[in-house]
């Protein structure tokens, strides 16, 4: 049985977060550790490529990619699966060679794929994000062996995707919403029962009470979800019931996604953004786009892989 930590929310000073890699993404994303190869796989959105780094050969790579990615995974084949807006492909990591899964399942002159996560039955749950950010025409897709299927769960900008310890609970936030939304999950099924709000975060963005909008999440071994609030220069620990357990400042003000990682899984990545962010905001926070790292009390998991 997973115990909760209910205590009061701390907070953890800046001081003790290091940047990874000297170089900085335009929109980096999607964070996600191989265990087998000590390192860690990222996404810049905007430059169309997928990133490696070993920490501790300081080793890094990266790969082109025709379109937009939004998302990765690890696959029971070694390679990476790669979600991008024209649709599903898997990456030969010892190569380069990409090669063709499925063509996305919407318009792609509107609509991309973004922020996406494997069950630990070997499921891909991938959201999408819809440009014209003015209705939910957004949703969240599950791609089981190749087979893509729209879940429905009406978004603008899908992201957030995480499961629970016990597989019984898939999150799912809607950024434009200020929202995080928690179903009930049957992992022998992939199908999603029950939802219920998880967390609303104020939007009024001229408001004191504005903290940034929930963009990517993980959640650690004891049971919390740890959310990147785009915009709020923090992150937040969540529990179960969407208590804040802990605060964390960042020195960026975009955050965007957070994975687990290192020998003990309790090194934390951060994925930063600076792309079409204001000039004065770059300014102020010089590590905008760079991937930054924390080390916190509690470890996170291993994050399952997707089954072709």
């Amino acid at each position: 049985m997973v115990h909760h930590d209910l205590k009061k929310a701390t907070s953890m000073s800046t001081s003790t977060i290091e940047v990874l890699f000297d170089t900085p993404m335009l929109l980096g994303e999607c964070p996600l550790w191989q265990p087998g190869e000590s390192a860690l796989y990222w996404i810049d959105i905007a430059a169309q490529e997928v990133h490696r780094f070993e920490p501790r050969t300081e080793s890094h790579r990266s790969w082109r990619l025709p379109s937009e990615p939004g998302c990765i995974a690890l696959c029971t084949t070694g390679e990476l699966v790669v979600a991008m807006r024209t649709g599903l492909a898997m990456l030969d990591t010892s190569n380069g060679k990409l090669t063709h899964l499925a063509n996305a399942p919407y318009d792609s002159s509107t609509t991309r794929f973004n922020d996406g996560r494997c069950d630990a039955a070997g499921r891909m749950w991938v959201g999408t994000l819809y440009e014209p950010r003015d209705n939910p025409a957004g949703t969240l897709y599950c791609i089981e062996r190749g087979a893509i299927r729209d879940v429905h769960t009406p978004v603008t900008v899908s992201n957030g995707v995480a499961f629970s310890v016990d597989n019984r609970t898939l999150y799912h936030a809607d950024t434009t919403a200020h929202r995080i939304v928690a179903y009930d999950f049957n992992v022998a099924t992939g199908e999603l029962g029950r939802s219920r709000l998880f967390k609303q975060f104020p939007s009024d963005r001229s408001s004191s009470k504005y903290g940034g909008r929930p963009d990517g999440a993980a959640v650690d071994s004891e049971d919390a979800y740890w959310c990147a609030m785009y915009e709020g220069s923090r992150l937040l620990r969540l529990s179960p019931s969407g208590d804040i357990l802990q605060e964390v400042s960042l020195p960026v003000r975009c955050p965007t996604m957070v994975a687990f990682g290192g020998e003990d899984l309790r090194t934390l990545y951060i994925t930063t953004a600076r792309h079409n962010r204001p000039a004065t905001e770059v300014g102020d926070y010089p590590l905008s786009g760079h991937i930054l790292t924390l080390r916190v009390d509690v470890a996170g998991r291993i994050e399952p892989r997707y089954q072709p």
